[in-house]
């Protein structure tokens, strides 16, 4: 896969050093020259020029890319980027970081964003995760809204602690696509059984979302908000 990264910082820098590890072509974009230390990953491409400008992108090969991600350390430099590269070269995948919180409503599709990261919440839906066990924890939601990603860490006192995963009957259509035990993930198996600790990933409708949590949890029934980002994920992409 093909990777452009707009911002050549330490951010970018390390998004970069990541995806090239797993075998991804990665090209770092960057307007200030003190920013290109090619020495410092000479498996990636490196240009210096302004990411927001047309004529850049099309110098970058920005088009032949599969995903573009906006890292800079400026919103408006990634918002600018993001439409360009979504507009005007059909990048498949855009990915937008958010700096400033108040500047989240902005990162959606209008703006051309697959996918805005912002770490203010980032951080706190790791916090949520790690403090309320029972409680559902929705941690993503798919484009458009029409479905969210939450997370459960099953409580010893569920009352499906134990049971058949084929034997349940989730509600609507809610569907269970993980379990985290031990660290390891792990595809659900209709033969297996649930266990107290176990992180339960579902993908389900916001409609369903409290009878999910009743039904794992009735003691407790709780829905924590803290969505990583908000975009439409693909199998295999960023």
């Amino acid at each position: 896969m093909r990777v452009a990264i707009a911002g050549a910082g330490n951010v970018g820098r390390s998004i970069a050093a990541e995806l090239v590890e797993n075998g991804h072509e990665v090209l770092l974009i960057d307007k200030n020259p003190r920013a290109i230390k090619s020495d410092t990953l000479p498996q990636a491409e490196w240009l210096l020029a302004d990411a927001c400008e047309l004529s850049s992108l099309e110098e970058a090969g920005i088009d032949s890319c599969d995903v573009a991600i906006a890292a800079t350390g400026d919103d408006k430099a990634n918002l600018v980027m993001s439409l360009l590269c979504k507009t005007e070269f059909g990048v498949p995948r855009t990915v937008g970081r958010v700096n400033h919180p108040k500047n989240e409503w902005l990162f959606n599709e209008v703006w051309g964003v697959d996918v805005a990261v912002s770490t203010p919440r980032l951080m706190s839906a790791l916090v949520e995760e790690a403090v309320t066990v029972g409680d559902l924890v929705r941690l993503l939601t798919f484009h458009e809204g029409a479905a969210n990603l939450v997370e459960m860490t099953l409580p010893g006192d569920s009352p499906c602690v134990g049971l058949r995963i084929g034997d349940l009957d989730w509600p609507g259509d809610v569907v269970l696509v993980a379990i985290i035990r031990d660290g390891h993930a792990q595809a659900p198996d209709t033969d297996g059984t649930l266990e107290t600790g176990d992180e339960l990933l579902f993908v389900t409708a916001q409609d369903y979302e409290r009878q999910l949590a009743d039904m794992l949890s009735p003691r407790r029934g709780g829905i924590a908000v803290a969505n990583l980002a908000t975009g439409t994920p693909r199998v295999g992409t960023i």
